[in-house]
């Protein structure tokens, strides 16, 4: 599946759209690794083109990540539209956002910060 990002970078004044195809599958049979899939393409869209050089496949890590999902017609607007509720597609991102914390070790880092000594 091929959809549009619209990559508007601080301090710029014009906003750049890239097509990227990240997954297969149409949004409503996405799966967390979709899910995983679309937004590291969409965060490497971005890292390209604030660095035209940079390597492509340049690792990315999911330890925080803002998105606004607004009701658009039918469905949701991230990069898309997508073909998917907005509640739907908060909860599938939000999923993906907490196991990266769990796997990275992010969540035992706070909870050995909020303990009390």
């Amino acid at each position: 599946m091929e959809f549009p990002v619209d990559i508007w970078l601080r301090g710029d004044n014009h906003a750049t759209t890239e097509m990227i195809a990240p997954v297969e599958r149409e949004p409503r049979a996405w799966t967390d690794g979709d899910v995983a899939a679309v937004l590291i393409g969409m965060l490497r869209a971005i890292d390209r083109a604030r660095n035209p050089g940079a390597a492509a496949d340049r690792p990315v890590g999911l330890r925080g990540f803002s998105w606004i999902v607004d009701p658009f017609e039918p469905g949701g607007v991230v990069a898309g539209p997508f073909d998917v509720s907005e509640s739907v597609l908060s909860g599938m991102i939000q999923r993906v956002m907490d196991a990266e914390k769990w796997k990275t070790g992010e969540v035992e880092n706070w909870k050995s910060k909020s303990k009390v000594h």
